[in-house]
């Protein structure tokens, strides 16, 4: 069964820092996109970051850049979302989500959410003191 499996979420302390995973399983391709979504009650999902495999080009939302990192770790199937300085606006459930196929081109046109594949259940980070 091809899956994503979000991790890592929990309670952190303003100016705190998490890393998320997204493990991958039963993927057959080599050349796909995984992206980070999150969603707030009240507010449409956001995307946050999406990585491809073929080259690890990356993209981020232009107002988390410097403070959030994607990452893929080959051997592990995983893709991590290192957080660091968070703020309580960043309190969401965060999201993994795959596209199989021309991963370099999604990336760079921003891994929109309404082309995605396949979808994690989901992982809630509250940032608070």
């Amino acid at each position: 069964e091809v899956q994503l499996v979000e991790s890592g979420g929990g309670l952190v302390q303003p100016g705190g820092s998490l890393r998320l995973s997204c493990a991958a399983s039963g993927f057959t391709f080599d050349d796909y996109a995984i992206a980070w979504f999150r969603q707030s009650p009240g507010k449409e999902r956001e995307g946050v970051s999406c990585i491809s495999s073929l080259d690890g080009s990356t993209f981020y939302a232009d107002s988390l850049k410097g403070r959030f990192t994607i990452s893929y770790d080959n051997a592990k199937s995983t893709v991590y979302l290192q957080m660091n300085s968070l703020k309580a606006e960043d309190t969401a459930v965060y999201y993994c989500a795959a596209e199989w196929g021309n991963s370099q081109a999604i990336v760079r046109t921003g891994c929109r959410s309404g082309s995605l594949e396949l979808w994690g259940q989901g992982t809630l980070v509250t940032v608070s003191s």
